[in-house]
């Protein structure tokens, strides 16, 4: 392995401590040993580690401690039990509450190196699927957002390729709904710390009383309702990334705080006398704009310029409506497959009156849309009528077309196919209207019956008489 794996052994007994070191050194593992003294556990606190074995019956403390320990401390790592030889019985209660795996006293060399392999396997395979659901968010990001040619995008695509690697501090400006999670996501999956946590807060829904405890984490009786010591999402994140969503909405004290914690790497836990270090790469969002806020007094300048290290802006959909027919065919499938449906198509006239909408949700608002086509209707193809309301306007009735709400795709756009798809509407209306009667039909179109016959023909709208 390119990485050594870590191992931690707990036993009383130092010649099997001793032993088991040497045994693993040689198999190629880093090894950190522990005499189970009373405070011993405090050091497992902070440790970075792959995998725990301990000694079952110990003076100040048993395997069940450990075991209950690391589960809290650190869950997922795999503990396996050392325990005397005729009784196996506390340890197959132990693989109940979570152990791996026990071995019996005196234990068989190859049998221990056996489980250990096993057990190792298994966390790495945890971590593997841990770093492919980030990987998968992080192809969500580029999937859903560079489906197409835009060139704002491309920048932005450009941008997080660039700066993914390097260790510096990101932060992403963009409307809610453009995909600001999802690109901080991609920046983490394409950074060297993609193996580690990427740990998230939205700093405008944690209560302003809350939100140093949940940055930070706090100590047993720190303030009323502690009633245990608690993990901060910086230690969490640590060695990782803490995407900071909405960071302009974080309060002035807490800006003060996150400050310090940027410039020394370190953090206090709330109630704490002691600081601790840690690693972590801030990637912070905003929908707002830092820069008035600064003017206004709302958020610091240091801190503003500890964050704005490298930024970039996500165009809102409106600025980048070349890309929606795309996106349509790209959210078809996606929900198509999840729902397990046939794929919809789009009628030109609906894909017009979906490029005419502004978004103000954007891109979410978009996949919501399809989200719900997909769910509800059982056409196969999507035509204005099936639009929400708000897609469709409060000018849809009207036969005329607004200019004014026109907007001309960068790549252009079929103009037969658009009034193709209009005349078939109207035609398809008018028939309905007048319960198929093509003469009455002609009258509200004001066309003639000759007309009438041609258009319905070309459209495949005709019947046998």
């Amino acid at each position: 392995m390119s990485i050594k794996s870590k191992i931690v052994v707990i036993d009383d007994e130092k010649s099997i401590r001793d032993f088991l070191e040497i045994l693993l050194v040689q198999e190629g593992f880093d090894v950190l040993t522990i005499d189970p003294e009373p405070e011993a556990l405090k050091k497992l606190k902070d440790e970075n580690f792959d995998l725990l074995i301990t000694d079952l019956s110990m003076p100040h403390f048993t395997g069940m401690d450990v075991l209950n320990f690391v589960q809290k401390h650190h869950p997922k790592k795999p503990v396996i039990i050392i325990t005397a030889y005729g009784s196996p019985e506390s340890a197959v209660e132990a693989m109940k509450i979570g152990a791996f795996d026990y071995v019996l006293k005196p234990f068989n060399v190859d049998e221990m190196r056996l489980k250990i392999r096993n057990a190792l396997d298994q966390s790495h395979l945890l971590d593997e699927v841990k770093q492919l659901k980030t990987q998968v968010e992080a192809s969500n990001f580029m999937d859903e957002s560079s489906v197409g040619r835009n060139e704002k995008m491309q920048k932005v695509f450009a941008s997080i390729k660039q700066i993914a690697p390097t260790h510096t501090n990101v932060l992403i400006f963009g409307e809610s709904g453009t995909g600001k999670e999802l690109c901080a996501r991609a920046v983490h999956r394409y950074s060297d710390r993609a193996k580690q946590a990427f740990v998230t807060i939205n700093c405008g829904a944690i209560p302003e009383n809350l939100i140093e405890s949940e940055l930070f984490g706090h100590k047993k009786g720190a303030f009323t309702g502690a009633d245990k010591d608690k993990k901060g999402l910086f230690e969490l994140a640590h060695q990782g990334t803490l995407f900071l969503d909405e960071v302009g909405e974080l309060p002035l004290m807490t800006q003060v705080k996150l400050l310090r914690v940027l410039q020394e790497g370190q953090i206090r836990p709330v109630g704490s006398e002691s600081v601790q270090d840690i690693d972590v790469r801030i990637v912070a969002a905003t929908n707002v704009d830092l820069k008035q806020a600064v003017k206004d007094g709302k958020f610091r300048e240091d801190l503003f310029y500890r964050l704005d290290v490298i930024s970039f802006e996500l165009p809102p959909l409106r600025e980048r409506k070349d890309d929606i027919p795309k996106l349509l065919e790209h959210f078809v499938k996606k929900h198509s497959a999840l729902n397990k449906k046939k794929e919809k198509r789009f009628s030109n006239a609906a894909i017009q009156a979906l490029l005419k909408y502004d978004y103000p949700g954007n891109i979410r608002e978009l996949q919501n849309i399809v989200m719900r086509l997909v769910a509800v209707y059982q056409e196969e193809e999507i035509d204005v009528h099936h639009l929400p309301d708000t897609v469709k306007g409060q000018g849809s009735g009207n036969i005329g077309l607004d200019s004014a709400q026109l907007d001309l795709p960068e790549q252009g756009i079929s103009l037969d196919d658009i009034m193709d798809g209009y005349e078939k509407r109207w035609l398809e209306q008018a028939l309905e209207k007048s319960k198929g009667v093509k003469k009455h039909a002609a009258k509200l179109l004001n066309i003639s019956f000759r007309s009438m016959r041609y258009r319905l023909k070309k459209h495949d709208l005709a019947d046998d008489d």
